[in-house]
This record gives C-alpha cells, structure tokens and sequence, in this order.
C-alpha cells in the first residue's frame, strides 16, 4: 500500500486557523490525479466522519459543520491535497485523516493522522 502522510496539526485557540497537508509518493503520481481526496477527523468518544472531499474533477464537498470555514484544495504535479481551516472551534478537535480512493478499484489509501487540538 502507497504512505501518505499529513502534516500540519497542531495546537491553537479557538478562532485560529491551521492548513493540513497530506503528501502521496511519486511511485503514484500517475494514479494520483485519478483519486478522489478525503480530510477525516475522529474526535473522542466519536466515529470517524468526512470533513471535506475533492474529485478528480474538482468538485468538492463539505460536511455541514466546517462549510464556510474550511477549504479543500489539491496539487496534482505536487501530489499533495490540502485542507485550510479557519475560525477554528473546540468541537473542531481530532485526529485529522487523508483518504485517497479511486471509485469502484478497491484502491483505498489511509493517512496516520495528524491531531489537531483548539482550546483557549
């Protein structure tokens, strides 16, 4: 299975902004652009949920509770897929996920994580 690995979590106040980062392989990159691109997040006692989602097409979606704050956004030559959140809330703490999936393959990538915590 291909790594791919995020970056950027980390700890801040509430109000604040963070930009994850999640990095695929260039044995992939090929694939890559072919991949629909997925943010999770996991906070305690909760089920893993879709934060945001971009297509190969650029189409994204949010989950309603980070629309307006959040942007998914993603580089093909790069190989990488971002997430920019803004006016971070409490409820917004999680491990934050990247997901890279082609529809109907099989093919399913998972990210370890990375934790982002907002408290004041």
């Amino acid at each position: 299975q291909a790594q791919i690995v995020e970056s950027g979590g980390g700890l801040v106040q509430p109000g604040g902004s963070l930009r994850l980062t999640c990095a695929a392989p260039r044995s992939i990159l090929s694939v890559f652009t072919q991949y629909s691109l997925s943010w999770y997040r996991q906070a305690p006692g909760h089920e893993r949920e879709l934060v945001a989602q971009i297509t190969d097409s650029q189409s994204t979606n949010y989950a309603d509770a980070v629309k307006g704050r959040f942007t998914i956004s993603k580089d093909n030559s790069r190989r990488r897929v971002y997430l920019q959140m803004n006016n971070l809330k409490p409820e917004d703490t999680a491990i934050y996920y990247c997901r890279a999936e082609i529809p109907q393959s099989g093919v399913d990538y998972w990210g370890r994580g990375t934790q982002v915590t907002v408290s004041s």
